[in-house]
């Protein structure tokens, strides 16, 4: 009993307090009332791509609308292929065709939350990954009409996840409000990264972890992440994001 207890507190005060204060601050929040209130144009934060020679790529991520924007994210990819005068930017959504390809500006705002970028690779190093992207958003598992579920996934997040376990060299890991992300494809429960610096265990993205030289350690519970980042060292508060040291 006693350590049902001790698990009960830590789970109060490690996830729940810190998802409960952020729907708090999220509900007197000013947010459009729905979708087509929301602004959807560019938030200004890329360069034009003719302005740019170099290849790109970039990870956003952005709090998505309604109440689940208290706790939860979207993630999206943008390329940009050397001398390109145009960004083409990859999304998994629930409506429609699955993979949107350019459905939004590349940086667009999305339900008029602006976006903060995740990761960011230019120059030769881009060049030589974005073909391997590509064939990652090519091979991604859920990618048919109907295979999108918002919880626990698969996800948009479990699809810019997906392309960031095929690539490892992106060297990324979405935000601990990117809910979805820690969905393994094909019904797998563990999962070691490509170049072997990051491993996963996961039963369908409701509790699991992950640990290695990119993720730090990870803790997951329903979707909810918390955790230490060793690379730019943080703690990864549930709900809220990396609270930077």
């Amino acid at each position: 009993m006693k350590l049902a207890k001790r698990l009960a507190i830590a789970f109060l005060v490690i996830y729940l307090l810190p998802a409960l204060a952020s729907a708090g601050w999220w509900a007197i929040k000013d947010r459009p009332r729905s979708w087509r209130e929301a602004d959807w144009s560019s938030a200004g934060l890329l360069p034009k791509p003719e302005d740019e020679n170099a290849a790109a790529i970039y990870i956003f991520s952005a709090a998505t609308g309604g109440m689940k924007g208290a706790i939860s994210s979207h993630s999206w990819i943008v390329t940009k292929e050397k001398g390109a005068s145009s960004y083409t930017r990859y999304d998994k959504v629930g409506w429609g065709s699955p993979i949107r390809r350019n459905g939004y500006p590349a940086d667009a705002y999305w339900y008029s939350n602006t976006p903060h970028l995740v990761r960011v690779l230019k120059g030769e190093e881009a060049e030589r990954l974005i073909p391997a992207v590509e064939a990652a958003i090519r091979s991604y598992p859920y990618a048919k009409p109907g295979s999108y579920r918002l919880y626990p996934g698969p996800n948009s997040n479990t699809f810019v996840a997906h392309v960031l376990r095929s690539v490892p060299a992106i060297g990324a890991v979405l935000p601990p409000d990117a809910i979805g992300r820690d969905y393994l494809p094909d019904g797998r429960f563990f999962q070691v990264d490509d170049d072997g610096r990051d491993m996963h265990a996961s039963l369908f993205g409701l509790i699991g972890l992950s640990a290695g030289l990119r993720s730090g350690i990870e803790l997951h519970l329903l979707g909810l992440v918390a955790g230490l980042d060793f690379v730019e060292p943080g703690i990864k508060i549930p709900a809220v994001g990396t609270l930077r040291m």
